[in-house]
């Protein structure tokens, strides 16, 4: 596969690949020398933690531009007007490496990356074979994740799948979004396999993101995790259950207990830009947030998720008077640049249980999760046992809506079911008017490769 893996202007102006702090224990995580036979313990290491920094290159990009198009969040960029334009009406500009073109090189690069370790871990004189099965468990998993997040953002039939090391080679034929599911399984899979016989430390350290889940007996519950989030989107509900079983789910546990992408102020570390001054800053909150946040049990505080993650902030309007977009609330969710982004988090969890159980279904189970994320994360009212999968369906996507805030995942979430037409459309009378996207599309020069 040779997709150009060019990083989008918006990667290269907030210098995303920068990572020095964080626990990020290598001398250049970010380039390290390029992998041949017999690595040394020092290589892989520089390679197993570059992983690690390869998958925030795009995080905070994708959490962004998927709130947006979820009807989350706006962003209204006096230099920039594609994040209300392109973004919310189209066309989605496939030929760019931002917006409509975005959330391909990045994720890639990291596939080709975990590849490449993945082919020579193996022949390492310096690992023990214990030490070279977790350092391939760990490539997996974050290989698969990888792979994740490409497919959550392309939803149509194709993409590659069989990704080469060798950027000259031919590139690799589209493989239908069955296929890529497929290959998402089998890495998590074999990834436990391998970290099952991967001893009990890593040759490489993990950073605080990491903590808990930073032996390969621990890694083991958080790949479990993202297995269970893959099982439900293919609505294999009982396999679902089955790796949230061995994952990290525990109502005696914080709700924020996961695995996180770390960022930083410190030299040559990259800050979270999402964590903006709420009250001068570009990235807002969409109005429908506080309109349809539920009450508390007095009847006039809404919804503590929605207020733990949200601040009134003076109103901005951008547009004509015809057609404008408007809000006064700005997101608190990533308080300083040093806040971490969320991979997954018990609290989603818990909820992915619940979803589970719907899908079987099993309603009391479902409604009885619900109920600890409502009473617990949101301080709102217990509700009476579910009477149908549609109406536990309602209130669950309501949950994971607030609870996983500024996360993304809510277009995802709607999309699944197929409910992208319950997001607003806030500006219908407009030339052109406003529409909901179901994927961005796949990248002109990746198709044009292949003709």
């Amino acid at each position: 596969m040779t997709p150009t893996f060019m990083l989008s202007p918006r990667v290269l102006l907030v210098g995303v690949l920068a990572v020095a702090a964080c626990n990020f224990d290598v001398a250049n995580p970010n380039a390290p020398e390029p992998l041949g036979e017999n690595p040394s313990r020092e290589d892989v290491a520089g390679a197993s933690v570059g992983l690690l920094a390869g998958t925030r290159v795009d995080l905070a990009d994708w959490v962004l531009d998927a709130a947006i198009l979820g009807r989350e969040a706006y962003r209204f960029d006096g230099s920039d007007p594609r994040f209300t334009t392109e973004l919310l009406q189209g066309p989605l500009d496939p030929g760019g490496n931002a917006f409509g073109g975005d959330h391909w090189n990045e994720p890639y690069a990291n596939i080709r990356g975990a590849k490449t370790l993945l082919a020579v871990v193996g022949t390492s004189s310096e690992l023990s074979a214990e030490e070279q099965s977790a350092v391939s468990g760990f490539a997996r998993t974050i290989q698969a994740l990888e792979f994740l997040n490409v497919v959550n953002g392309h939803t149509q039939d194709s993409i590659p799948i069989d990704v080469v090391g060798d950027v000259t080679a031919a590139p690799a034929p589209f493989r239908s979004h069955a296929d890529a599911m497929t290959e998402i399984v089998s890495l998590l899979d074999q990834g436990r396999a391998d970290l099952q016989a991967g001893g009990t430390a890593f040759p490489f350290t993990l950073p605080s993101g990491f903590t808990g889940f930073n032996t390969p007996e621990t890694f083991i519950r958080f790949n479990r995790a993202l297995r269970a989030r893959v099982a439900v989107y293919l609505n294999d509900f009982a396999g679902a259950l089955t790796a949230l079983s061995e994952s990290f789910m525990d109502r005696a546990a914080p709700l924020s207990l996961g695995v996180y992408v770390n960022h930083g102020t410190g030299p040559g570390d990259f800050a979270n830009p999402l964590a903006q001054d709420p009250q001068v800053g570009e990235n807002f909150v969409h109005p429908s947030m506080e309109t349809d946040a539920q009450f508390q049990l007095d009847g006039v505080t809404l919804d503590q998720r929605f207020l733990d993650k949200t601040v009134p902030r003076p109103l901005r309007s951008v547009g004509s008077d015809a057609g404008q977009l408007s809000s006064d609330l700005g997101w608190i969710r990533y308080t300083t640049p040093s806040t971490p982004i969320p991979i997954i988090r018990n609290e989603e969890l818990i909820l992915l249980h619940a979803e589970a159980s719907i899908g079987i279904p099993d309603l009391v189970t479902a409604t009885d999760d619900i109920n600890f994320i409502r009473t617990t994360s949101g301080r709102l009212a217990a509700i009476p046992l579910l009477a149908t999968p549609e109406a536990a369906l309602d209130e669950l996507l309501y949950n994971k809506r607030y609870s996983l805030m500024y996360e993304g995942h809510r277009w995802i979430d709607v999309r699944h079911y197929g409910r992208l037409g319950t997001l607003p459309i806030d500006r219908p009378a407009n030339t052109p008017p406003d529409v909901i996207f179901s994927t961005l599309p796949i990248p002109t020069a990746e198709v044009l490769s292949r003709q």
